[in-house]
């Protein structure tokens, strides 16, 4: 049996050793540097398609930012699709006081970003990215990005007063998170990413009550399509956490779909030589035709 850390590290690599691919546009959705959205037109030259909006992991943290999936947003545009690549604020480059590594994202503004991405993406598509369809609209979004895919798809369910809240449910086709941070409590037990989940939502006093807008377990049921894709060999965010946010949905009343791979760690769902990429464009291309 392979060495899970040494397995880990090669899936890792493997992920991370295509060329960046750039995209067909940029636009801006707000004045920061990383409130940005690169668009990458369908490969196959069609006149409409579904627009997939793909919102990278990383931790929440600074260093892990959209280029690292752009093989991925290629990957679905050679398979039809429009893709919208979302960059949005994270943790700072600066370690936290008496840590050793970049805290895990900004509070509010990683949640800022995304809400105003989502709310400016239709207007935004149709005037960089004709191709894009957005009445036919999938978030997908790989690990701490997961966890911005469901939580984009459950504004409506925000708490009374939360500054993201939708009135009503936003125009999605669906979901489909690849291995999420889905389930926070599941996530701060098993100490995913080194601690990220706390320094996304701050001190103990302040936890509670941000895991109340944030935490995509409690934000149940949404009444929007939803699909958890998981290797049942990660090891960066372990199988019982997409199982706990299922689990959750369950309790709520919400079936919400797990696709399991066996063999699979973390990395090969967004990399374009593993099969498992394959796997997850057909979730998308499910929902989305």
């Amino acid at each position: 049996m392979p060495d899970p850390v040494a397995r880990d590290a090669a899936e890792e690599e493997s992920a991370f050793s295509h060329p960046a691919v750039a995209p067909d546009a940029s636009v801006a959705y707000g004045e920061h540097p990383d409130q940005v959205v690169d668009f990458y037109a369908p490969r196959d030259g069609r006149a409409s398609a579904p627009l997939v909006v793909l919102l990278h992991g990383g931790a929440w943290r600074a260093p892990y930012d959209r280029q690292h999936v752009t093989p991925f947003a290629d990957f679905l545009a050679r398979r039809g699709l429009a893709v919208a690549n979302v960059e949005y604020r994270r943790g700072r480059e600066i370690p936290q006081q008496r840590g050793t590594g970049p805290v895990a994202g900004r509070w509010p503004e990683t949640f800022d970003d995304v809400a105003a991405a989502l709310d400016a993406l239709p207007e935004l598509a149709r005037r960089a990215l004709p191709q894009a369809d957005p009445r036919r609209t999938v978030v997908t979004g790989h690990s701490a990005g997961g966890q911005l895919a469901l939580w984009a798809a459950a504004r409506h369910v925000l708490p009374a007063g939360s500054p993201w809240r939708l009135p009503a449910p936003p125009a999605l086709r669906g979901v489909v998170a690849l291995a999420p941070i889905a389930d926070f409590a599941h996530a701060v037990g098993l100490d995913v990413c080194g601690g990220a989940v706390r320094q996304l939502l701050g001190a103990a006093g302040e936890y509670e009550q941000r895991a109340a807008h944030t935490d995509p377990a409690v934000l149940l049921p949404t009444g929007i399509a939803t699909v958890v894709v998981q290797g049942r060999t990660d090891i960066v965010v372990p199988q019982a956490v997409s199982e706990a946010f299922v689990d959750a949905a369950a309790k709520a009343g919400e079936t919400v779909g797990l696709t399991l791979l066996e063999e699979v760690g973390h990395f090969p769902l967004i990399d374009p030589a593993a099969d498992a990429c394959a796997v997850v464009a057909e979730e998308i291309a499910q929902l989305a035709w």
